[in-house]
């Protein structure tokens, strides 16, 4: 059961405002803000729930997957639209707004959604917790009326998980995700190649077990970062070697670990020379 009657509240809020929104399609990533947003959405509205999932090259094939799980968990209607951010140049340059031309992008699709689905608002998983990062997307978001029904009602993080693991969402503890661009410095053009390069070598991190990591691209240079407490988890026999020779098939010269570990906004700082 919840514990704090205020968290009580901020849940019949949110409810409450979806209720009020008759129809909505929801802004689908996989991650647990988005996977409230459509669990909430779908109870509260049935098949007027509508969770959307665009699919491009800097969507890991993972997160993809997980989004088709948690949507036939919640029993929520679900669609996958493709879109191709690298088809946009402002995006493929790679500078403070790349964000804000990648959200852009997406709810300009999901807007014609909307209207194809005869959709009274598009929401996404948005909360209290984002509005202290440098989020040039949510100023697309605002631009373009999306609603954030977690925002809304008062969620932080931290309350999101807590419901979500009440209703019994099974990617509750899941660690948060980011486009595979994000791993990429700003400045440097955005290639097919170079997400197709760091996506295998995180799921080579992935298949190790690891489950707090980025793999930082700078050219020749992979640095990986992991969360704090997986860091001696590189010790174990084999572990370290394995990685390094993966890593290295994919093209890079030098495979580093930070030993700051995995934090957000990691790939904007410069490598050592």
């Amino acid at each position: 059961m919840l514990s704090t009657s205020p968290l009580i509240d901020k849940l019949a809020r949110a409810r409450q405002i979806l209720h009020e929104m008759g129809s909505v399609i929801v802004a689908f990533s996989g991650g647990i803000d988005s996977s409230l947003v459509l669990k909430l959405a779908h109870d509260e509205l049935g098949e007027q729930a509508v969770g959307v999932t665009a699919v491009s090259p800097t969507l890991p094939a993972a997160e993809l997957d997980a989004t088709q799980t948690i949507a036939a968990e919640i029993g929520a209607r679900h669609r996958i639209v493709e879109t191709d951010q690298l088809d946009i140049p402002e995006f493929v340059r790679n500078d403070a707004t790349r964000c804000y031309h990648c959200k852009t992008d997406l709810y300009s699709l999901l807007e014609t959604l909307r209207t194809e689905y005869a959709a009274g608002y598009i929401v996404d998983g948005t909360n209290m917790d984002d509005l202290g990062d440098d989020r040039p997307g949510l100023k697309a978001a605002r631009e373009r009326g999306v609603r954030s029904p977690l925002l809304e009602a008062g969620f932080s993080k931290a309350d999101i998980r807590d419901v979500a693991r009440e209703l019994g969402l099974s990617n509750w503890d899941k660690p948060a995700a980011a486009c595979l661009s994000s791993r990429i410095p700003r400045g440097i053009t955005i290639t097919r190649s170079t997400l197709s390069r760091v996506e295998r070598a995180e799921d080579a991190l992935a298949q190790e077990g690891f489950r707090h990591y980025r793999v930082r691209d700078h050219g020749e240079i992979a640095r990986i970062e992991l969360g704090a407490e997986e860091l001696p988890g590189l010790l174990q026999p084999g572990r370290r070697e394995r990685l390094a020779e993966t890593l290295k098939k994919l093209g890079y010269r030098f495979v580093t670990v930070d030993l700051e570990g995995y934090r957000q906004g990691g790939v904007s700082l410069t490598p050592p020379a």
